[in-house]
């Protein structure tokens, strides 16, 4: 039998690689490399394989995970109730749950036709940036739409209205390969009715974004800011047409702008901040960072129902459940690599190379010595992301600003786990808004700054596009 390196030669042969290309050659594993998120890795990867604890955490560090779990799962209910831990839910909102957007710490999508409620969509809300909203800009990113806010509300509890209902159409477009294959994009048209406080602003911008995974977390956070910007630096060094920038954003708890590293837009600092946005805007619950109900003043019947802080202004969420929930969310693991020999797998690896997609989904990093948790210290961990900002063109372009995010930049999304989505959330529906019906279709909408990786994806042949594929599903 022909050993590896041979095969491999043969399989880079029929896939149209060449000695003299450019690009690097895999001809095996790296070392280390099926431990995506290093001693923290786990192994399973079936439907739970993304609500897993790091595998490095001891059971003595279990229990909080194990809490934090619960609080992340069970549904929030109406104030006043008997359930004091968990009421406060609204008055206006998108879900009563973290894992309903999250479907098993996965990725969410978008409404089906018949859906009642969006639940793992939502859709931000802005009208443009002007002088006089200086002030406002610095410190939430958006100046918010005047009567719904900067996040539409599409549930309520009784006897306040909901803002509306969201539905997504799609019109297609379709997108030709080299060879003559045909591919249908679909791109989302959003339809917002049902108005519950008369008209938006003539010039509101909307931006569609599905939850994203939950996986690793904890281990992006403990990047070094340092090689956030290294890659930036770099990128500008090459002077190939990709330039990617940090997002600068606001810290609600130190009270001054920094880096921001969370979000479709990078538009939040920590994952603290994360969490307390979340159940802000998705729930309507209140915390010590964020003590107040998400109404606007035109929303009068949302501020004069009862909420579920404590007789001495304790907030909805207790700064202990928000612990244990930061905890858990720092600590949802990363599953491990699958068939990271496999022949096909590395040959497609060599084609993400050969097609520059490496240029912002960075694959490598060591975690800071300072991590948030110990168990995150010092990982080699292969996220494959930069966790930058880069204008992706167009036909992704939201118009909407966040921050220093402009309508068309878009964070790097980390790639970890990506190859689970069908069998941890029962779909493939990929991108901020998840217009991408599968991981193709993800590609093919690259522009902007990845253009010249998607005009070398769109010249591979069949073979090439199935290593392609499976690598990424490999992740």
């Amino acid at each position: 039998m022909p050993s590896l390196p041979l095969r491999l030669s043969a399989l880079f042969l029929a896939l149209g690689l060449s000695a003299c290309d450019d690009a690097p050659r895999f001809t095996k594993a790296e070392p280390g490399e099926a431990r995506s998120g290093g001693a923290a890795t786990v192994r399973k990867s079936d439907q739970n394989a993304f609500s897993l604890p790091s595998a490095n955490l001891p059971p003595s560090r279990r229990v909080d995970f194990s809490v934090g779990n619960s609080f992340f799962r069970s549904p929030w209910v109406i104030a006043p109730s008997t359930t004091t831990a968990r009421d406060g839910l609204g008055p206006l909102f998108n879900t009563n749950a973290c894992q309903n957007c999250h479907i098993k710490d996965g990725r969410g999508h978008p409404p089906m036709p018949d859906a009642a409620n969006a639940v793992s969509m939502l859709v931000r809300l802005s009208i443009p940036d002007a002088p006089q909203y200086a002030k406002l800009i610095e410190q939430v990113g958006v100046v918010p739409e005047p009567v719904y806010g900067g996040q539409f509300q599409d549930m309520a509890v009784p006897g306040v209205a909901p803002e509306g209902k969201v539905r997504v159409d799609y019109t297609p477009v379709p997108i030709r390969f080299k060879d003559g294959t045909e591919v249908e994009l679909r791109k989302p048209v959003l339809q917002i009715t049902q108005l519950g406080y008369g008209p938006m602003h003539p010039d509101t911008r909307f931006s569609a974004r599905v939850a994203p995974p939950m996986i690793g977390l904890g281990l992006l956070e403990a990047i070094p800011e340092e090689a956030i910007l290294a890659n930036a630096a770099a990128q500008a060094k090459e002077n190939n047409g990709i330039n990617g920038r940090p997002n600068r954003v606001w810290d609600d708890a130190q009270q001054k702008t920094v880096m921001g590293r969370f979000g479709w837009k990078a538009g939040q600092p920590n994952l603290n901040q994360q969490n307390v946005h979340a159940f802000s805007g998705d729930m309507g619950l209140t915390t010590s960072l964020r003590p107040f109900d998400d109404c606007t003043d035109a929303q009068t019947a949302c501020k004069q129902v009862p909420n579920g802080n404590g007789p001495d202004g304790e907030p909805e969420v207790s700064d202990n459940i928000l612990r244990l929930v930061l905890f858990y969310s720092r600590n949802l693991a990363v599953p491990a690599r699958r068939g990271v020999n496999d022949a096909q797998v590395l040959a497609g690896k060599n084609l993400f190379f050969q097609a520059g997609c490496q240029s912002c989904h960075t694959p490598k990093y060591t975690t800071a010595a300072n991590a948030a948790e110990p168990e995150l210290a010092h990982q080699v961990i292969r996220p494959y992301s930069d966790l930058l900002l880069h204008d992706m063109g167009e036909g992704l372009a939201d118009n909407r600003t966040e921050f220093q995010a402009s309508g068309r930049d878009w964070r790097t999304p980390p790639l970890w786990g990506i190859g689970l989505t069908q069998t941890v959330s029962g779909h493939t529906q990929f991108l901020h808004d998840g217009r991408a019906r599968n991981l193709l279709e993800a590609v093919l909408w690259h522009g902007g700054e990845a253009k010249a990786a998607q005009q070398q994806v769109l010249s591979f042949n069949a073979e090439q596009r199935a290593a392609l594929l499976a690598f990424l599903n490999s992740l």
